[in-house]
């Protein structure tokens, strides 16, 4: 209950004498110092005139946008009581979320997985063809051509049958030279001189990629070739000491593989130290290896910077042949090469992929749309109802809602009906309303004779 001067009654009377002696303390802005403090849930003039801090509000709307988004699509108990089939609809709801949280799932194993290389072993077939030109007799203008040949070095992937199901569009078509660091062809050096028997081609930041390499040369003689393929490693690969790689049982491979085959053998041999855990005790083979009999976890990647080599080049022999019937001879050469897995791509493409998203947005959309009508239906059936079966209390409660909803919209403090009897000034707690409404005054006016005749407070 609320006094006539808007401030709360007190139960307690000794709280009287306390707000009294501190009233002019409990001043807050915007306040007179006699006034008292307004009843609970209003503010200050100027908490009025300020309103409420627009952010906090849009945070509030955002909350409340994202909760309404989660259960808009949830039917209320009475739709389910009123409509038994509506059950079919919960157990779908249910089943959504159970598949949204298996996709959510499988995406982030899927961003996980694309984290680490994906690489499978293709077959790629070097071509190696060269032609010969012989010499032609004297012509018109009196010159005799030289005899030459050409050397043509091309390849390509041989398609398998996982490639072979991809479509045309969806095929990744590499250009021969991207699967090496660089290339180098070596002629007879008797032939050709010391300094023009080597061709070279190096990868460089801007390389231009192409689909094949030719070298042309005067000659009409056999000529021994031999082909140096360098292998791009995509990631970088090693070529272990002979010691190592027969130790660990592999040859050439990537780092981390080479790292972690030298742990298995630690665990395998129990090198580590049971007291000073980050120590490994070599035994024979790994002492003659790293050349000492104890080392730190730590000191594993600088030990083993000396035993890890760039691997081997392709070499392949080739013979250069002139003579016989036929002008071109072609020779061909499968090795292994590692390219991306065919998955990655379908997996990048199911990551990027947004149809299915913007079309399941749309769904959604048309489901909360569907919700909200079955929501503002249920709505208008029990005012109906209620309405039908007893219309005078209906409107007699309608009244008092409409009344209360507009006192809260309008800011009205107390009840105008109440307070226009005189029974409501005759209650236990007008006493101390009028004190603090005299005593309020009786500040006011102090405050103000102070300031008129310049006395300051001390």
């Amino acid at each position: 209950m609320k006094d006539p001067s808007g401030s709360s009654k007190s139960k307690d009377s000794s709280s009287s004498s306390k707000n009294k002696e501190n009233s002019s303390s409990m001043a807050r802005p915007g306040m007179s110092p006699g006034m008292p403090p307004p009843p609970p849930g209003m503010g200050t003039p100027m908490d009025r005139k300020r309103g409420p801090d627009p952010r906090s509000a849009q945070q509030q709307q955002l909350k409340a946008k994202k909760k309404k988004k989660i259960a808009d699509k949830i039917l209320p108990q009475r739709v389910r009581d009123l409509v038994p089939e509506s059950q079919a609809y919960m157990d779908l709801l249910a089943f959504e979320r159970k598949l949204d949280a298996t996709i959510m799932r499988k995406r982030l194993d899927i961003q996980e997985a694309l984290k680490r290389p994906m690489k499978q072993k293709r077959k790629l077939r070097i071509f190696i063809s060269n032609t010969f030109y012989p010499p032609k007799p004297e012509g018109e203008d009196g010159e005799e051509s030289i005899p030459s040949w050409e050397l043509r070095v091309e390849g390509r992937l041989l398609e398998d049958a996982a490639t072979a199901k991809l479509s045309d569009a969806n095929k990744i078509k590499r250009k021969f030279s991207s699967f090496f660091k660089s290339l180098v062809i070596e002629l007879d050096k008797d032939l050709y001189g010391p300094d023009n028997h080597l061709v070279e081609w190096h990868r460089i930041p801007n390389t231009q990629e192409t689909d094949g390499f030719q070298v042309k040369r005067p000659g009409d003689n056999n000529v021994k070739c031999t082909v140096l393929l360098m292998l791009d490693y995509q990631p970088m690969q090693f070529k272990l000491d002979p010691r190592l790689a027969r130790l660990l049982g592999i040859h050439t491979q990537t780092r981390p593989v080479i790292i972690n085959a030298l742990w298995q053998y630690i665990k395998t041999h129990k090198l580590q130290d049971s007291n000073e855990r980050e120590y490994i005790n070599c035994d024979k083979y790994l002492e003659q290896i790293f050349e000492c009999k104890r080392m730190k976890f730590a000191e594993i990647p600088a030990k083993l910077h000396p035993l890890m080599m760039p691997p081997d080049p392709i070499v392949i022999n080739h013979l250069i042949t002139v003579e016989g019937p036929d002008a071109k001879k072609t020779a061909c050469y499968d090795i292994d090469v590692e390219v991306d897995d065919t998955l990655k791509q379908q997996m990048n493409s199911f990551l990027l992929s947004t149809q299915s998203q913007q079309e399941i947005s749309n769904l959604d959309n048309k489901i909360h749309e569907t919700v909200e009508t079955i929501n503002q239906l249920k709505t208008n059936r029990e005012f109906f109802l209620g309405f039908a079966k007893d219309p005078q209390d209906f409107i007699n409660n309608w009244l008092i809602s409409q009344t209360r909803d507009l006192k809260t919209m309008t800011d009205v403090v107390g009840n105008p009906e109440e307070e226009r009897r005189s029974d409501f000034f005759y209650q236990t707690w007008s006493q101390e309303a009028v004190c603090r409404y005299f005593y309020g005054k009786v500040q006011q006016r102090r405050v103000e004779l102070e300031q008129a005749l310049g006395i300051r407070n001390t």
